[in-house]
């Protein structure tokens, strides 16, 4: 237990833990494993009131498609992002990204030390290429940052197909799932370490997001699996569903 508590950048709780153990063959309860923690002093990390960045642009915003529903059936349907900023002793970088809300999974991200449309147009691109650009149709939702309603941003969407979406002014909870993935970046990693450069911020958030976040940290939207390894069993599933239709047709 304490291994697995470890594995997780001391960071999970017990209903993640439990999935751990579980998967390595122990028969345990979630409340077993919440009582074992509790005597061995193992916690994970509490979250902060985050604070928000957003500064309203003056072009008009997108209308919400979303309405705080934020389910997608299937990968590439419905995609958030926001603006976070990160503190380094050589002064704030700034992170954007673009999270897929089927799978959780965190497809593109750009770090920057200037909070401007740049910075998202490229965390955007990244998305798009991380999906082989097949991302016509795509809804984005995000907040009404000016990153978000400048013209180089809205150039971006058309070109990549990309259907934009946004929330209410100052209403974090508008735009939720991506606050969320804030927190838990700022919580379970960015908090407990101290970055003396832009530079090694970049390098380090960059592969917990890639080692970590993404291929082994479990998400309780993904059926407490990882992002990407969600994304591999339902496709997976829905391969093997489409081909006994196939047979059956065929028969």
């Amino acid at each position: 237990m304490a291994a697995a508590f470890e594995a997780s950048g001391a960071t999970y709780g017990s209903p993640r833990i439990t999935g751990d153990l579980r998967e390595r063959g122990w028969r345990v309860s979630a409340n077993t494993v919440a009582a074992r923690m509790a005597e061995l002093g193992l916690a994970g990390r509490m979250r902060r009131t985050p604070r928000s960045l957003t500064c309203q642009g003056k072009r008009p915003a997108a209308p919400d498609l979303v309405h705080r529903q934020f389910i997608a059936v299937a990968a590439d349907v419905l995609w958030c992002g926001d603006v976070t900023e990160i503190v380094t002793d050589e002064g704030k970088l700034y992170l954007a990204t673009v999270e897929d809300l089927f799978s959780r999974r965190l497809l593109g991200y750009a770090m920057s030390e200037h909070h401007d449309a740049e910075l998202a147009v490229a965390s955007l691109q990244m998305a798009a290429v991380t999906r082989d650009g097949d991302v016509d149709g795509v809804i984005f939702h995000t907040d009404r940052g000016s990153e978000y309603t400048a013209a180089r941003f809205q150039a971006a969407c058309r070109y990549w197909g990309v259907v934009q979406s946004m929330g209410r002014v100052g209403c974090a909870l508008d735009n939720a799932v991506a606050e969320s993935f804030n927190a838990t970046l700022k919580v379970e990693f960015v908090h407990r370490h101290r970055f003396a450069t832009r530079a090694e911020a970049r390098v380090r958030i960059a592969t917990w997001i890639a080692d970590f976040y993404n291929t082994r940290r479990r998400h309780s939207a993904a059926d407490g699996l990882p992002p990407i390894v969600y994304e591999q069993r339902i496709m997976a599933a829905r391969a093997a569903t489409t081909a006994r239709r196939q047979q059956l047709i065929a028969a």
